[in-house]
């Protein structure tokens, strides 16, 4: 908003006034051009279309065009059904031509490898379907915690009761909660329990996967002489750890659900800041000293070894079918110490060793 006096033009010679804006001399108006009278001030109120102008919202949204990508990718896939079926029919065929029991013995292969295809494919829908309900659980379980919704909260935990029915490691821990759900009528504090009684045990163990993944990072990151190694290893004990983690928790995917669940991790370390955790962690694990009592292959297999529990506790965090509520959950500070005190070990060992 802006104000003007008579004093302000500049075609007069008046000096400027000041006003209060509860002033009684102070006047709202929408016309810019009204000249104020003598000790009045004017405010000017600007709408919406003396505004700057702004480009519709469509101008910055992508149109939706030909997807020729989509496309290549269904012609390929056509392609090469279509290839591998005429394959296998003219290698039938074949068999027949020369005798008849290869004929029956071809066909009850291929019907046995339709039979396996069409298995796998069950498992991959079944295991998105697994994913997919694990993540509405989560969400179903967070609002309810905030809400302190009873209802919601004991229709959420019915749902984590039979996810874990057939695991009978759970059995008491099921017990409890069931017995808990009889008797608390808070939401919040439903939640809270079955994090105290049900998963409390499935995250020690997920800590302990993350831990001993992240010492064994850690020791090949210090004793491999190549960089490729490395990179293999870690990837590999990274990969390994997300899909432990899912199958503890209930999830058990397939190829595809990996991918997607692989996918939910690395989008959970970008929303978190995980990425840039590298950063942070050589501070730490430097500003504590430790770079005078680390050799330099040691201390990038604790960094390593650091990072490679960041993308645990992201995966603990995504395949948890339960938020945390009650507790914080996993930090990085609580596999640091047994991260480096695993490292200092071989390298006083070795350091104390008599020269040849």
């Amino acid at each position: 908003m802006t104000g003007t006096t008579p004093s302000s033009g500049p075609s007069s010679g008046r000096k400027p006034a000041a006003f209060r804006l509860d002033d009684t001399k102070v006047r709202m108006t929408d016309d810019d051009t009204r000249t104020p009278s003598a000790g009045e001030a004017l405010i000017t109120q600007m709408s919406a279309e003396d505004e700057e102008p702004r480009l519709p919202r469509a101008a910055s949204t992508p149109k939706t065009r030909f997807r020729f990508g989509k496309w290549l990718l269904v012609g390929l896939s056509g392609l090469v059904s279509l290839a591998i079926g005429l394959a296998v029919d003219s290698l039938i065929r074949d068999l027949f031509t020369r005798t008849d029991w290869l004929g029956w013995l071809g066909l009850a292969l291929a019907g046995l490898a339709a039979l396996g295809v069409l298995g796998l494919a069950a498992r991959e829908i079944a295991g998105l379907l697994r994913l997919s309900r694990i993540d509405h659980l989560r969400d179903r379980l967070q609002l309810a915690a905030d809400t302190d919704d009873s209802k919601a909260a004991s229709s959420g935990l019915k749902d984590l009761l039979a996810l874990y029915l057939d695991r009978p490691e759970t059995a008491h821990g099921r017990k409890q909660l069931a017995g808990h759900m009889r008797e608390v009528i808070d939401g919040a504090d439903l939640v809270k329990l079955a994090e105290r009684d049900l998963l409390a045990p499935l995250d020690l163990e997920a800590r302990r996967i993350v831990m001993n993944s992240a010492k064994r990072v850690s020791l090949v990151t210090a004793v491999s002489p190549r960089a490729l190694i490395d990179l293999l290893a870690v990837l590999f004990e990274n990969l390994r750890t997300i899909r432990r983690l899912s199958t503890l928790y209930g999830g058990r995917p397939g190829m595809l659900g990996f991918l997607r669940l692989a996918k939910h991790v690395v989008g959970h370390l970008a929303v978190t800041g995980g990425m840039a955790a590298g950063d942070s962690l050589a501070s730490q694990v430097l500003g504590h000293g430790l770079a005078a009592r680390l050799s330099t292959r040691l201390g990038e297999g604790v960094i390593n070894g650091l990072l490679t529990a960041r993308i645990g506790i992201a995966a603990i965090a995504v395949c948890r079918p339960a938020p945390f509520v009650a507790t914080r959950g996993p930090t990085i500070s609580d596999f640091m110490g047994e991260l480096i005190s695993s490292t200092e070990k071989p390298e006083k060992s070795t350091s104390g060793s008599p020269e040849a």
